[in-house]
This record gives structure tokens, sequence and C-alpha cells, in this order.
């Protein structure tokens, strides 16, 4: 049978799951602490969602993310991932992640998520310093991530570090210090997030207050810059804003994002982007479930893209690729041209070193990639519509 384009038709899935054994002060995530008594009706409820696909929808990548995937217990996970196998089968051998907390694994939960095809498994370390775990609210300590990463080896080949800089009243040689530790268990993927408050969280309302030691933007940036140095000395490469590969590791599930392909998306808070239509589900758990074992759609939000829209949206997520933008691919994908939409607002940025250019593609060069988002901003505030 053939496909519609991976644009238009899935070829990955996301899975929420919003259980937490802690808040931490900066996330803003759908997420769900101190009711683990509820995790097996939202399981229940996950399946009634996953039921109203009709069909089992065959995927090529899946991500369970959340929230703290491995929070649940050994028997949550089991009937979680075989509920997944079932309603989104995947090939035995291709990606297969989730997301976990050092405080949350264990051997026999490794084993396990192993045994129903897990291939990758991405760690919320931030630091391995117990002072920038503190600043950032982080509930697990350090010694935790030696044992959870000793707990992955033997049973996941794929392991990939999330780390967190420009956490309060850090310094660059805290931050570098981080970064070769990081590189000391030998992962396949880092991910290098810088620390952005968002509203209403625990970690703005101290900003606000004036509790925090902010570190400088010029502190910032020269954090993200030596994190490209030394992570492309060792062999990673850069190939998004903030993630660094060893070679035929790059996280595929994440790709498609950055491809602005489609996805399917279940549980509280999720999105999906199928056929141009994105939609949002509620991002209360308890509501999610109440409505979906009352035979009701946890679908909230549903928002059809124009073609000019979507092909704003894409420029915007594939400029973040160290690939760039393939103009030919992109005017397939969007059914315009990036010159067409874009091309007053990039020659600026051309001149000023920010983006290059070939016959084949634009893409940011290094001082693009320390401004991406402002970059963004310039394009989309100057995009024209195509006569």
């Amino acid at each position: 049978m053939t496909r519609a384009a991976p644009w238009l038709d899935p070829r990955t899935a996301y899975v929420h799951i919003p259980f937490c054994a802690h808040h931490c002060g900066y996330c803003d995530f759908a997420v769900t602490v101190g009711q683990d008594h509820i995790i097996e009706l939202y399981l229940d409820a996950l399946e009634m969602e996953l039921k109203q696909l009709g069909d089992p929808r065959p995927v090529e990548t899946i991500f369970l993310g959340g929230g703290t995937p491995t929070h649940l217990s050994e028997s949550q996970l089991d009937r979680l991932l075989t509920l997944l196998c079932h309603w989104f089968p995947w090939p035995r051998g291709n990606e297969a992640s989730i997301e976990a907390t050092p405080d949350s694994l264990t051997a026999n939960k490794c084993a396990l998520l192993a045994s129903h095809g897990i291939t990758r498994i991405s760690l919320g370390v931030q630091s391995f310093n117990s002072l920038t775990l503190k600043s950032l609210d982080r509930a697990h300590k350090s010694d935790q991530i030696a044992a959870a990463v000793e707990a992955i080896r033997p049973h996941i080949r794929a392991l990939s570090l999330d780390l967190m800089f420009a956490a309060p009243g850090t310094t660059l040689e805290a931050w570098s210090a981080d970064v070769e530790t990081a590189l000391s268990w030998q992962p396949q993927h880092l991910s290098t997030y810088g620390l952005t408050y968002e509203k209403g969280t625990a970690l703005w309302k101290a900003r606000q207050r004036g509790e925090l030691n902010i570190v400088p933007e010029e502190t910032e940036l020269a954090m993200y810059e030596a994190t490209i140095d030394t992570l492309t000395t060792h062999g990673f490469e850069h190939y998004e804003v903030s993630n660094f590969a060893k070679p035929d590791h790059h996280c595929q599930h994440n790709e498609r994002y950055w491809a602005n392909h489609a996805y399917y998306g279940v549980g509280t808070g999720a999105a999906r982007y199928i056929n141009g239509s994105r939609e949002l589900n509620v991002r209360n758990t308890t509501d999610y479930i109440r409505k979906l074992l009352a035979g009701d759609s946890p679908t909230y939000q549903k928002e059809v893209l124009d073609p000019i829209e979507r092909a704003a949206e894409t420029a915007a997520v594939q400029l973040r690729r160290a690939q760039g933008i393939h103009l030919a691919e992109y005017s397939q994908q969007c059914g315009v041209g990036f010159d067409d939409l874009f091309e007053h607002g990039a020659e600026p940025l051309l001149l000023q070193g920010l983006l290059q250019r070939d016959d084949a593609s634009i893409r940011l060069n290094r001082r693009g990639f320390c401004v991406a988002d402002g970059i963004v901003e310039h394009l989309l505030a100057r995009q024209t519509t195509p006569s």
C-alpha cells in the first residue's frame, strides 16, 4: 500500500506519561505529582484513547515522555508497553525511546523496558553538581546518576544524557566540569539546554522576587560555545541547536519533529499533527481521565494550518537542524519556495554572516546557532505572502 508523504501521514508516535515523584522548579510541562493512586485509571483512559484510533497504527519510532514514564511500577510499565506494542507497533530494533530520571530507574525496570523493545533511554541528569541540582530544584542526588547508568548499560543500547546550563549561581567552570563528567559515561547522545524561566513556574516566581543569582547572558553564551567546542572535539555531531550525537545516533524521533513531519500523540497534554491538522489534549490529568472514561474525546483544541502558515512553521523548525533547509525538499513539502516567503528576511542575515547558503540549502552557521531563536523571529516577522 502506498502511503502519503511523511509530512501528512505519521511515521512516529509520542506518548505522554505525566506522573512524577517531584515537580521541578523550572518545569511547565503537563505533570502530575502526588497522585500515584490514579496511575491505573490513567492507563485505563490511555487505552480508551488508543482504541479511538480504530486500528493499530504501525510506526517507525516511538517516544515515551513526561513527566517521568519510569516513575511507574514494573507492572504498570509492563501494561503500558504491552498496549503500545499493540496500537503503535514498531519494527524490533528501531528506535524506541523513554525518558527517565536517575532516581526512578532500577536494573529490573531496564530489563523490562528492553524486553518490550525499548532501545534508548533519555536520562534527565541536568547536572552532576549537588549545588546545581539544588538550584534547579531537582529531586535526585548526584550519586544516583552512576547507579542509573549502570542499570541501563547491560540492557539498553543507547544512552542520552540531558544537561542544563545557566542554572542560578553556576559558573562556566562548573558547567564545563558537568560536560566532562557526562563524557566520562560515554553516552551516544547529549542534549544541552539553557535554563529558561517559564512564566508561572517556581523558579520564575523566585526570579521575580529577586531571590536568584541569574547567570549573565555573556556567560550563558560562553557556556553554549564551550559545549560545542568540547563535544565536537570528542566526536559528537552538533546536529540540532541543543543536540549532539555520535555518528548514527541522532534521535530519529525528534528529527521527525524538526522536519515538521506528521506524528501521533496520546496522553495528557499531548499534541498530534496529522494531514496538516494539529490537535491538543487537555493538560489536566484528572480531566483527561474523566473525559475518556465517559467515552468523550480528550481533545480540547484543533487547528488546521493554511499552506502558508504550515510553510512558515516548517522553515522555523527545520532551521534548527545543522543541515538546515533543503530548498528543493522544502518546496515539495510546502508547495511554495523558501525565497517566495523569506527572501527579504534572509538577505540581511546572510550579509551579517548568521546564515549560509549554497545551491541546495540554507542553514545556520556557528554564529547563527548562538542566536537561533532571534533568527527565526526575524524571518517570521518579515515573511511575505506569495502572489
